[in-house]
């Protein structure tokens, strides 16, 4: 278990997180500095000095210019006051300025600014993608969208690992993904998708909660660890779940059941740049759309599958209400409107797609027109 993982299951900080230590010596040291100048002033009025006399006063005591009392200062209590003046005034100045140099040692004000660069860097993106949590499954995801050249915003509760990911080149907002403030930041009414993939599972419900409510047309992908969760997170507004567990137990029992072919699948998905790329073994997918005049509409898919060396398969049915059927019956009736996604050969793809198309109609493969 890493310590990012560790983070996640602790309750996440504010939103806006507390000032840091520099910050807070630096208004102490104000507030202590406008406090010694308000009951000096009030002092030399009371002692029955003019007001601008009593603040000329103030300034070139504090600052030590020198330039002489406006007053004689003989009353013991005028002396002690000026004496409080002095010192207060010292020390507070110097707190202040010891609270700025920190600031600035510790890079505080570079993260300040970087912190502005990033906002208005997020406030350019459109159709972004959202990850709330940074832990293991967070990283790859992160690794895998920036090859992928997708831009994105994570938001992570521990600032130490979001420190990790700004040296990353990544757009990192440090808060709880659940405040509807920290996902504004994160432009989640401009987002095209976002994934929560906290090791919480109940953090994940309440962050798919806060976002289905803040962006409805928003695409929530969410991560579940109990496989009873998952049925609640597509309540709560998620559209897809990813279950790690049962995800890896398959992947194992594969690998034990079949090893061979695991081994296959393994080595094409590790050869290309992006993943499982089917032309390695001269397949490829392509989709036919059933029109009203169509030899397709109306008939069942077992009266068109075609299998064998030159056949095809259909691998998935989307209807024209937008239902998708993955692995449809052979009993399934196509109807105006339907796409059909094909999984075949190169070679014979062109073919099998001008084989059910209108006649006479254009067909488009792979950018190259021809007439069926």
């Amino acid at each position: 278990m890493g310590p990012s993982d560790v983070a996640e299951r602790r309750p996440p900080p504010a939103a806006r997180p507390a000032l840091s230590a520099s910050i807070r010596k630096m208004l102490t040291g104000l507030a202590l500095f406008g406090a010694v100048c308000v009951v000096a002033v009030i002092g030399y009025l009371l002692a029955g000095w003019r007001v601008d006399d009593a603040i000329y006063m103030v300034v070139i005591t504090i600052f030590g210019v020198g330039y002489g009392e406006v007053q004689p200062i003989e009353s013991w209590p005028l002396r002690a006051l000026t004496i409080v003046v002095i010192i207060g005034g010292y020390g507070a100045v110097i707190y202040t300025v010891g609270g700025f140099i920190q600031m600035v040692v510790d890079g505080e004000l570079n993260r300040a600014l970087g912190a502005r660069r990033m906002t208005k860097d997020i406030d350019k993106l459109e159709g972004h993608a959202i990850i709330c949590g940074f832990g293991r499954m967070g990283t790859a995801l992160a690794a895998e969208l920036a090859a992928a050249g997708r831009p994105f915003v994570a938001i992570e509760s521990d600032g130490g690992t979001g420190t990790h990911a700004e040296a990353n080149g990544y757009l990192v907002i440090t808060g709880d993904a659940t405040d509807e403030d920290v996902l504004a930041m994160a432009g989640i009414d401009r987002a095209g998708v976002l994934a929560t993939v906290l090791s919480d599972d109940a953090t994940n419900v309440f962050v798919t909660l806060t976002a289905r409510a803040m962006n409805p047309e928003l695409t929530i992908i969410a991560r579940g660890e109990n496989v009873r969760t998952e049925s609640k997170l597509l309540t709560c507004g998620a559209d897809k779940v990813v279950l790690p567990t049962a995800i890896g137990a398959t992947k194992m029992s594969q690998l034990i059941t079949r090893p061979t072919a695991e081994e296959m699948l393994e080595r094409l998905a590790t050869s290309g740049a992006t993943g499982m790329d089917l032309d390695h073994i001269g397949l490829g997918f392509d989709e036919i759309v059933v029109a009203e005049d169509s030899p397709l509409a109306f008939r069942t898919l077992g009266e068109i599958e075609v299998r064998g060396a030159h056949g095809y398969l259909i691998v998935g049915v989307r209807g024209a209400d937008g239902t998708t059927t993955l692995h449809p019956p052979a009993e399934l009736r196509l109807a105006a409107g339907d796409t059909v996604l094909l999984l075949g050969y190169h070679d014979d793809m062109p073919e099998l797609v001008g084989r059910f198309a209108t006649v006479p109609t254009t067909i488009r493969y792979r950018g190259v027109t021809t007439e069926a």
